[in-house]
C-alpha cells in the first residue's frame, strides 16, 4: 500500500519574516538600563551632596531628609529594568523576565526565604568573629535586650522589603541575567564580576558621602566597596538561580543591609569605635569569610545558571512513587 505525501508550498523568495520580539536583545538595553539606574541614584541624592551632608561615624543615625533619598534612589534599578524590558528589549513578561514570582513549588517558598536569612547571618557571625579574633573588633555581646533587638529588625526588615526590591529586581532580575545569557566559563565570571562592579559604582554618590565607610576618603571606599559587592553578588545570585524567583536575593539584599549592619554594632562593646572597613561582611573580615563561601558555591557547580535549567543537575527531582494495587 503506497501514501501519498503532500510537499508543503516552498516560502517566497527573499529574507524570513523578522520575528515580532527579538530573541537576543542588543547593547542598547544594557546601555539605558545602567544609564537610567545611575541617574536615577544621583538625582535622588541630589539633595543631600547639595547641602554637603557627610557621615562621620559608623554608629550616627540618619536623618528624615537622608531616608526619603536613600528611599528614592532604591527604586531606580527598578525602574530601569522596567523601562528596559517593557519598551527596549521587549523580550517577554516583565513578571517571568524578572523572575517576580515566588519559588516552586510552593513547598520550597518557606525553606528559600529562611535560606535567604541564614546564609547572610551565619557569615556576618563568622565575620565578626574573625575580627575579634584579629583583635579589630570589640566583641562585646550584650544579651539583655537582645530579642527586643531582635524584633525591631524584624519588622524593620519587613517595612523596607519593597526598597530592596527596588534594588534587586535591577540586579538580579535583569542586569545578571541579560550579562550571563547563555553563556559559560569566561562570560559567566564576567557576568558575576560585571554585576557586582556596577552594583557598587552605583553606590558612588553615597560613598563620595562617607555612607557606607564613614571617615574614610573615597579612594579607599570605592575599593572596598567593589570588593564588598563582587563577593556578596554570587551570594544573592546563588539565591535567586535554586529558586527561580528574585525573592529570596531581596530577602537575602534586605538582611545584609539591615539586620548585618545592626550586628556589627549591637555586638560590640559600648561606645567602642567602629570602623566598616575592619569589621563586619564590607570589611576584610568579611571578605575572607564571603570568598570562602564563594569559592565553596562554584567548586560545587551552585554558581552555574545551566545546573538549575530543565535537566540539570540540580533541576533533577526524584520520580514520583506508583502505587501498585493490591491483588483481589
Amino acid at each position: 500500500m503506497t501514501h501519498s505525501v503532500r510537499t508543503p508550498p516552498l516560502p517566497p523568495p527573499g529574507p524570513p519574516p523578522s520575528p515580532a520580539q527579538p530573541s537576543a536583545p542588543g547593547r542598547r538595553g544594557l546601555l539605558v538600563f545602567l544609564t537610567v539606574a545611575n541617574l536615577g541614584m544621583w538625582a535622588a541624592m541630589a539633595p543631600l551632596l547639595l547641602t554637603g551632608f557627610r557621615r562621620e561615624s559608623a554608629r550616627s543615625e540618619t536623618g528624615t531628609l537622608e531616608e526619603v533619598c536613600i528611599s528614592a534612589a532604591m527604586f531606580a534599578p527598578a525602574l530601569a529594568a522596567l523601562l528596559v524590558v517593557r519598551y527596549v528589549d521587549r523580550t517577554g513578561r516583565i513578571r517571568d523576565v524578572l523572575a517576580l514570582r515566588w519559588p516552586r513549588p510552593h513547598g520550597r517558598t518557606v525553606r528559600s526565604c529562611l535560606l535567604a536569612l541564614a546564609v547572610p547571618a551565619a557569615l556576618t557571625t563568622v565575620a565578626l568573629g574573625v575580627g575579634g579574633a584579629f583583635g579589630h573588633y570589640p566583641l562585646g555581646v550584650r544579651w539583655q535586650g537582645l530579642a527586643a533587638w531582635a524584633a525591631a529588625m524584624l519588622l524593620q526588615m519587613l517595612l523596607s522589603l519593597p526598597l530592596f526590591f527596588g534594588e534587586e529586581l535591577g540586579w538580579q532580575g535583569y542586569l545578571f541575567p541579560r550579562l550571563a545569557r547563555g553563556g559559560g566559563g569566561a562570560r559567566l565570571v564576567w557576568a558575576y564580576v560585571g554585576t557586582g562592579a556596577a552594583f557598587a559604582l552605583w553606590h558612588l554618590p553615597t560613598l563620595l558621602m562617607g555612607g557606607q565607610y564613614p571617615g574614610r576618603p573615597w579612594y579607599m571606599s570605592v575599593p572596598a566597596m567593589v570588593i564588598s559587592c563582587v563577593l556578596l553578588l554570587p551570594v544573592f545570585t546563588w539565591l535567586r538561580l535554586r529558586s527561580a524567583s528574585v525573592v529570596p536575593a531581596v530577602l537575602g539584599h534586605t538582611f545584609v543591609s539591615t539586620a548585618s549592619v545592626g550586628m556589627v554594632t549591637v555586638f560590640a562593646a559600648p561606645d567602642a569605635p567602629l570602623d566598616p572597613l575592619h569589621m563586619g561582611l564590607t570589611g576584610w573580615p568579611g571578605w575572607i569569610v564571603t570568598a570562602a563561601f564563594v569559592v565553596f558555591l562554584a567548586l560545587t557547580g551552585r554558581l552555574r545558571p545551566s545546573a538549575y535549567a530543565p535537566g540539570g543537575r540540580r533541576h533533577r527531582q526524584r520520580p514520583a512513587r506508583t502505587r501498585v494495587p493490591e491483588p483481589p
